[in-house]
């Protein structure tokens, strides 16, 4: 006879260490699969998707709900107020730590979501300088994009930190950060932003889809957000005194919305930019994904896709946990 706790120090040895790591762009079912593999390999998922951290911020957010949870637990969804501000290093520590604690029970976690500075900062141990922020200087800088574009900030992010550039993408949060670093203290983002010792041993699974169809299935999704009550989850939102300028409000979903309750545009045209600006994002997650050369690629319009996400995990699993990992 084969007891509960027998296969809980099994899986504790097997699962020892490991991390699975899902990622790609939005609308590949990133989701899906990691609720699948969490049930078939007795798992557990960790949410890396930066808007799923929002309490309040459902529909626009895709985020999923109990139904597509299918009784698998998940960290790090829900966890802010509307209002709450949240750090990289903040969501590095809580990360690490829910990480651990399914494997020490012997749970095999799966770290899934599409904020690349989330996942790269817990798969690379990233050394997160501890600069306190100046919010004289975030302020002015915030000004300066509202006044002359994100576009404008990062390119001089780019003549100073390049590196810092390339990981912020059109993150403005980040890169006003790296910004203020530097005027701060005099140093690159970059420097002091050093990848420690590998925490876990990975298995990177980056979903894709050809950028034909992707538009297609955002297109669809943007379509359902509104049918589902998107414009209402954001006129509830406002009602309940959730500033414009809050950082959970200028998630893509949100931030395109406004202009219509402004009555500076129309329902249409605020639709039309929600699609333009996630194409756009997208953009930006697929050169991360390209330029990650520990992802295992998976077509996610190819046969039997899943099964072979399973038989990659399925293999993953089985190999020898080391007893330490090297660090690059």
């Amino acid at each position: 006879m084969v007891f509960e706790a027998d296969l809980v120090d099994e899986h504790a040895e097997q699962y020892s260490r490991k991390l699975v790591v899902i990622a790609g762009p939005t609308g590949v079912s990133k989701t899906m699969l990691g609720v699948e593999l969490a049930r078939r390999f007795d798992g557990e998922v960790i949410n890396a998707d930066s808007r799923y951290l929002y309490r309040g911020f459902n529909i626009g957010t895709a985020k999923p709900d109990a139904n597509e949870q299918k009784g698998v637990p998940h960290h790090l969804i829900d966890i802010l107020d509307p209002t709450g501000d949240f750090s990289l290093a903040r969501y590095q520590e809580l990360a690490n730590a829910a990480i651990e604690s399914v494997q020490q029970r012997g749970r095999l976690p799966l770290l899934v979501g599409g904020t690349p500075l989330y996942v790269n900062a817990v798969i690379e141990g990233w050394k997160i300088p501890k600069v306190p922020p100046h919010p004289e200087v975030r302020q002015r800088l915030e000004r300066e994009a509202d006044f002359d574009g994100v576009d404008m900030l990062l390119a001089r992010l780019a003549e100073i930190d390049p590196i810092a550039a390339e990981r912020s993408g059109v993150n403005l949060r980040r890169i006003i950060r790296a910004l203020e670093v530097f005027e701060v203290t005099g140093e690159r983002m970059s420097d002091l932003e050093g990848k420690g010792p590998r925490p876990y041993k990975t298995l990177e699974l980056g979903l894709a889809l050809a950028r034909p169809l992707l538009r297609e299935r955002l297109d669809r999704r943007v379509d359902d957000q509104i049918r589902s009550g998107l414009v209402e989850e954001v006129t509830q939102l406002l009602e309940e005194g959730v500033p414009r300028e809050a950082l959970a409000m200028s998630s893509i979903g949100y931030r395109q919305l406004l202009p219509y309750f402004d009555g500076v545009q129309t329902l249409e045209e605020a639709i039309a930019q929600l699609k333009h600006d996630t194409y756009r994002y997208v953009r930006h997650q697929e050169t991360w994904l390209r330029g990650n050369q520990r992802l295992h690629a998976i077509d996610v319009n190819q046969p039997r896709w899943v099964e072979r996400a399973f038989e990659q995990v399925g293999e993953f699993v089985k190999e020898e946990s080391p007893r330490e990992l090297s660090s690059f």
